[in-house]
């Protein structure tokens, strides 16, 4: 279970990502963010900006056009 949820869904990008950047503010060290979202394009996004922010990407999938990613919040 996420200790933070965002639902980013009919978001396209950027917006998903600067609204999961606000949002991983509020996720304890070590504590995870929940995003959904439908932008196919924000599996990419995601990926990019766990590595570039140094959160970890625990988790990822798409499942009928909704994707799901599971941030840990590197403190």
């Amino acid at each position: 279970m996420a200790d933070v949820h965002l639902d980013t869904t009919g978001l396209t990008c950027p917006l998903p990502i600067l609204k999961a950047k606000k949002a991983i503010k509020r996720v304890p060290a070590g504590g995870t963010l929940e995003v959904i979202a439908t932008d196919p394009g924000a599996v990419e996004d995601f990926e990019t900006f766990c590595r570039v922010s140094g959160h970890a990407l625990v988790e990822s999938s798409e499942e009928d056009g909704v994707f799901r990613f599971l941030i840990r919040h590197s403190g």
